[in-house]
């Protein structure tokens, strides 16, 4: 048997695996230890990995729509990738370019990524290119780069973790997202250090903590401000680390003096002596780290409530210290890096503004095209799909690693503006929810069947190696790019090999916040990963970011006050209850890729609705029974689940699932102003029985 080392297919954690293959096509899955991140860990997702390759509705060929209501039927490529073309030049012709738009993954490799940003702005002239990782990441991204002047996930290695005096973890269940980053913690709490959990939830991740706060959903602002403010009056901020290597803090100051501690205890419902240990522990710990995840920053004050958070971390020193800092767990396999290279409708490769004249003339150089021929800025991923098939909206849409009939808030208005474009173009490996909408469906290459890099949530540089060949019929998406920018005429090179491809990723990028220039696919394999930044071949990589200075002008931290607003949809007589959504063990994302392995759908089947004991009294509800729990935007049936694990006021349904389960139905798509990210984490419901 031939083994093959590459790297899961699931989160950010990016666990080392290898894939053994025999003579009759079977894939087996084998960990690997020498990945520092997963140290030789698997959870159930990754061991059942290979299992998607040989899916019963894998999708191997592509599919036509021949009119509005006629079903999907198998077509050649070359009659997929003609329709595909004409229809975006006709409507670009009618409406101008930005009547065609792309929507990407945080799943696709950097370069994929990067391709597809460079196929959208050159290809098609479109300023309407964004992706799913808005979903994911966009608030901490937009916190961290106004506080540090970068948005890197991690501050160190992911194994600095278990040499850390004290964790405060806000908003992450990563014993249910990504189980082998658990030992990192159990590591630390071995050697004597504390886990700290912020969450409504009592999660598996909650249950191993030593101290668990449990707020009122949609009032971290209010915590992380009530715990600076108590760090302050206990004597516990590090004065001298604040005027050295901050700025901006007489302002924070102001601002935290009014969340008193009995003030902070009456908005968040956390229990002022719990609070008090908690800075405590913080404080005291020799070395200590502030982490936020997805329930801190899918909200639509999502970046304030990760820089209330940032500010405690300052506060405490913590920042550019070796062995502690602020850092955010980041979900999609490739969410770091796919957010770097040109995916996201403001930015250019290597993180660069695409406003920036400076950034535009770089890039247009390496591109080959004039500067003032790529467009500006576009809409945000909500923003984007809300406005499809709408006067002055775009008219088509290309879809690449994403699934937003199901993983899109207020997914029904989604779905019904997906339906009203004149062309859907979908790529993908099986037939999603969204693209049994599409006109035209493009089978592409899974993860073990083609080679390319991702950047975990450390900011690790690591390769994906291909394994097998993909089915017959079968391509890769770089390979569906480069036929469509052949058919659009689109000037430059548009390579389907992927170390050519990040060849000119590295000079796209070269100079920029996110520089890859001197990571190659040689240093990969030769260093198990490289850290960006890192400028040149010569240079070793960037692992532990800001220990001399911030990159920032003036090599200081910024401090930025932030105050409490509440969520952006508060409860009242007719929705008294909060909801609040996540992910579970066995499931990943809009489920379209876990629900279809045996092993995984029977563990996790279906959807439910998390309520208290207390709640499901007072509602007549009993455990098992269907109920019906509706918001402002829609309702859903599903299983009560009773468990004392959440508080009273909330109710917790995961996302995974779809049809009459799909509880995006209900979710809030009010958007952060700086970030744009939805308010997926909290919203207004009622249920019955």
């Amino acid at each position: 048997m031939n083994g093959t080392p590459t790297h899961c297919p699931y989160c950010a954690l990016q666990c080392g695996m290898t894939l053994h293959t025999s003579g009759a096509g079977a894939v087996r899955v084998v960990p690997r230890d020498d990945v520092p991140a997963s140290g030789g860990g698997l959870c159930q997702k990754g061991w059942t990995a290979a299992e998607l390759l040989t899916a019963p509705d894998r999708l191997n060929t592509p599919l036509m729509r021949r009119g509005g209501d006629a079903p999907l039927e198998p077509c050649t490529w070359d009659a997929a990738f003609d329709r595909v073309a004409a229809e975006a030049a006709r409507l670009r012709a009618l409406h101008g370019p930005d009547a065609v738009a792309v929507f990407g993954g945080g799943g696709l490799t950097n370069e994929k990524a990067y391709q597809l940003g460079k196929f959208a702005r050159v290809a098609l002239g479109t300023s309407q290119i964004d992706y799913n990782g808005r979903f994911c990441m966009s608030s901490a991204a937009a916190a961290s780069g106004r506080a540090f002047g970068v948005d890197r996930g991690l501050p160190g290695p992911v194994t600095d973790l278990a040499a850390s005096g004290a964790i405060l973890l806000a908003g992450g269940n990563p014993a249910e997202t990504m189980p082998p980053f658990m030992r990192h913690l159990a590591g630390m709490r071995d050697g004597g250090g504390a886990l700290i959990v912020v969450d409504p939830r009592r999660t598996a991740t909650a249950r191993q903590a030593d101290l668990h706060l449990q707020p009122v959903p949609g009032t971290d602002i209010a915590l992380a401000n009530g715990l600076l403010h108590l760090a302050l009056a206990e004597g516990l901020a590090d004065e001298d680390y604040i005027a050295a290597r901050t700025g901006g803090f007489d302002a924070v100051r102001t601002v935290v003096n009014a969340y008193w501690p009995d003030r902070a205890e009456r908005i968040t419902g956390v229990p002022v002596p719990v609070m008090r240990e908690a800075v405590r522990l913080l404080a005291r710990a020799e070395r200590a780290h502030v982490l936020t995840a997805r329930g801190a920053e899918q909200h639509a004050r999502g970046t304030d409530m990760v820089t209330a958070f940032i500010n405690l971390a300052l506060a405490l020193g913590l920042p550019g210290r070796a062995g502690s800092g602020y850092g955010c767990l980041t979900g999609q396999g490739n969410g770091q890096g796919g957010r770097e290279h040109g995916q996201k409708a403001d930015q250019l490769p290597g993180y660069r503004r695409i406003d920036d004249p400076a950034a535009r003339a770089h890039v247009a150089a390496v591109w080959g095209v004039d500067p003032g021929d790529l467009p500006g800025p576009g809409r945000s991923a909500y923003e984007l799909l809300s406005a499809l098939g709408t006067v002055g909206g775009p008219r088509a849409l290309l879809l690449f690693g994403s699934n937003p009939v199901v993983s899109a808030p207020r997914a029904a208005h989604v779905e019904d503006r997906l339906g009203a474009l004149d062309l859907l173009v979908v790529a993908d490996v099986v037939l999603s929810e969204t693209a049994r909408l599409a006109d035209v469906v493009l089978p592409a290459a899974q993860w073990a069947e083609e080679s390319g890099t991702m950047t975990n949530l450390e900011g690790r540089v690591l390769r994906r190696r291909r394994a097998v060949s993909p089915p017959d019929g079968v391509r890769t998406d770089l390979e569906i790019i480069g036929a469509l920018a052949e058919r659009l005429r689109a000037p430059g090179k548009w390579s389907t090999d992927p170390e050519t491809v990040f060849a000119e990723l590295r000079r796209a990028g070269a100079g920029g916040t996110a520089d890859y220039s001197g990571i190659t696919y040689a240093r990969i394999e030769a260093e198990g990963g490289v850290f960006w930044p890192c400028p040149s071949t010569g240079h070793p990589g960037t692992p532990r970011p800001y220990l001399d200075r911030f990159p920032t002008p003036d090599g200081r931290a910024r401090f930025v006050p932030v105050e409490h607003h509440g969520p952006a949809e508060d409860v009242d007589a007719a929705h008294p209850v909060y909801l609040t959504t996540g992910r579970v063990l066995a499931q990943y994302q809009s489920g379209a890729q876990t629900r279809r392995v045996r092993a995984l759908a029977e563990a996790a089947p279906g959807p439910f609705v998390e309520l208290h004991p207390d709640l499901a009294g007072r509602l007549g509800i009993e455990d098992g029974a269907d109920v019906r729990v509706e918001s402002r935007r829609g309702a859903v049936t599903v299983r009560a689940r009773l468990t004392d694990a959440i508080r009273d006021d909330t109710v917790f349904i995961p996302f995974h699932w779809a049809d009459e389960g799909r509880v995006n139905l209900l979710t809030n798509p009010a958007l952060d102003p700086v970030s744009r990210m939805p308010e997926f984490k909290v919203c207004a419901v009622r249920l019955r029985a």
